[in-house]
């Protein structure tokens, strides 16, 4: 399982060594997944078109400039294709990282094989999308960019590149039958001819399906998408993704033992700075502590919860009517407030995305407070009162992993209400390890893949996000639950806690401008106009206490990371 090393032609010439010429391997061997069901058994049917992930490639052309870091990208096609299966695009990376690609191939397998309802069928011509003869930029020869010209009926999933100005055989590739097609649309960016890029330029980008979701059909084929000039659609509406006929069966999900084996094998470890005082705690631990529930119109009657939230309030809708809070006892409200980590446990929900052909798990960790945050004035750091603090904190991080062969491709890291998705090929690994390891910043716990500071501001102005290594540490593999498990017919019973839907902490809403102006009486009069800046740019919920929603309230729940 894995990538293969791109073969290339000896007379090719490179201009330095790249990131790119690096094949990315996992610092350890990859398990035997347990047997069982579609799962790891590398072809998916989507009902009539049965289709494969390959990682083995030959090398088209290399562009050395442009793009990420400004290094450039590699086109592919794939090689050692199975037998009957056909290319259906071309696959492109940056050179900025090691070479770790994928892309599918295709075979129809419908029972129905006539010339009208083939699944699969030959482009009738190409058209010549993008040459890059006229550029400067050192490259391997040139590279030419064509759109398969599909039959009526048929869409075209991916590009060909070449390193000839002649037309591809019209065996190169094939064309989709629409019914098994989805709308596509770009993720990231690939290249371009400066180093960001410009809607005036040429553009590469990866693709993914359009609709993204526990509910959606659309799959990923991992080709690439061109955008050529300012009009941002001017080619990109032209491809397609596939979709998932087959969806509903769910046959390539990863069955229980499957789902902890795999989570046994990529659990990620969570680091926390080395000042952090308000670390996680399990669910159980915080209801068994004094965490109580209360009622709008009853707030001098809270009343205790119990085990697994039995007596929360259940389902409904986030109305206000309900809330938690931290014990009344002084000494029992602070000690709650910093967790007990001995304690901790995450909690697992698992999704099919992309069609079913990724499984995502997703890592709920909770912490009973999210503490006060520290700002960033030029070279000088201003603690902000109480400015940032709630009760109740939901954090996340998410593994995406491929259900044809098991292998970990991306980790998402929960950023306050955002995040970003990581390549495996760009994470840390703990000690020899394939678990990825999380960096969880200072009070306000955003995770992050990488030590340092993270500013959420403006130039040197903002938020302080410090994140470091520690003897604080959650290995998330040692203490969890899988808690839902999308319908998958896993037998899995969803606690009482997780459909709770209310607030998590109350809400207080300090007055306008008096925790800010509290900060700033304390300042020197020269750092009163950084702060001022400071003030206009911080998000609202600096401004007030307002405790969470959980985890089955967020749009990720049923949705995919960061759309």
């Amino acid at each position: 399982m894995g990538n293969r090393l791109p073969t290339t032609s000896s007379s090719e010439k490179q201009s330095k060594s790249l990131p790119i010429d690096t094949i990315f391997k996992f610092p350890s061997s990859m398990p035997k997944w347990p047997s069982g069901g579609g799962f790891a058994s590398d072809y998916i049917d989507l009902g009539g078109l049965q289709v494969h992930q390959t990682s083995t490639f030959n090398k088209v052309w290399t562009i050395y400039g442009g793009g990420p870091d400004d290094l450039g990208a590699t086109f592919y096609e794939p090689s050692q294709i199975p037998d009957g299966f056909f290319m259906l695009g071309s696959y492109s990376q940056p050179n900025n990282q090691p070479f770790f690609g994928w892309i599918l191939v295709a075979k129809d397998t419908s029972s129905d094989q006539s010339s009208s309802n083939e699944t699969l069928k030959k482009p009738t011509d190409y058209t010549l999308i993008w040459s890059s003869e006229s550029l400067k930029t050192s490259q391997d020869g040139h590279g030419y960019i064509w759109l398969p010209v599909a039959p009526d009926g048929y869409k075209a999933v991916g590009y060909v590149v070449t390193a000839t100005p002649d037309k591809p055989s019209l065996d190169k590739v094939r064309c989709v039958i629409s019914e098994l097609t989805d709308k596509c649309e770009s993720e990231n960016w690939i290249w371009g001819q400066g180093k960001t890029s410009s809607a005036s330029d040429f553009n590469v980008y990866s693709s993914r399906p359009s609709g993204r979701g526990i509910q959606a059909q659309g799959v990923g084929v991992n080709t690439f998408i061109v955008k050529n000039g300012s009009d941002d659609n001017s080619t990109s509406t032209t491809i397609a993704c596939l979709k998932n006929n087959n969806f509903s069966n769910f046959s390539s999900m990863p069955n229980l033992q499957q789902i902890e084996a795999l989570f046994q094998a990529y659990s990620p470890w969570v680091f926390f700075h080395p000042k952090e005082t308000y670390l996680p705690s399990s669910v159980n631990w915080y209801f068994e502590n004094g965490a109580l529930l209360y009622t709008k119109g009853a707030e001098s009657n809270p009343v205790a919860i119990q085990y697994n939230g039995a007596n929360l309030p259940q389902g409904e809708s986030n109305d206000g009517a309900y809330w938690l809070d931290l014990p009344v006892d002084k000494n029992a409200k602070e000690r709650v407030k910093k967790g007990d980590l001995q304690s901790a446990e995450v909690y697992l929900q698992i999704k099919p995305m992309l069609g079913a052909t990724f499984t995502d798990i997703a890592i709920w960790i909770f912490y009973p407070f999210n503490g006060p945050g520290t700002a960033k004035l030029g070279l000088v750091d201003i603690p902000l009162g109480r400015i940032g603090e709630h009760i109740g904190d939901w954090e996340h991080l998410t593994l995406r992993i491929s259900n044809f062969n098991g292998i970990l491709y991306k980790v998402y890291f929960s950023e306050h209400s955002k995040g970003i998705w990581v390549d495996a090929p760009l994470l840390e690994f703990h000690d020899g390890t394939n678990k990825p390891v999380a960096y969880s910043a200072l009070s306000g716990h955003p995770n992050y893949p990488k030590p340092g500071l993270v500013l959420q501001g403006s130039g040197d102005v903002g938020i302080r996000n410090d994140a470091a290594k520690s003897d604080k540490f959650l290995d998330t593999g040692a203490k969890y639950s899988i808690v839902s498990a999308a319908n998958l017919g896993l037998g899995i019973v969803e606690p009482p806690w997780l459909n709770y839907l209310r607030k998590w902490g109350p809400n207080i809403v300090y007055e306008p401008g008096v925790e800010a102006q509290k900060v700033e009486r304390l300042l020197p009069q020269n750092l009163k106009p950084a702060f001022a800046r400071l003030v206009k740019i911080l998000p609202n919920e600096f401004y007030g206490e307002d405790g969470p929603t959980g985890p089955k309230v967020k749009g990720t729940w049923g949705g995919d990371e960061g759309s």
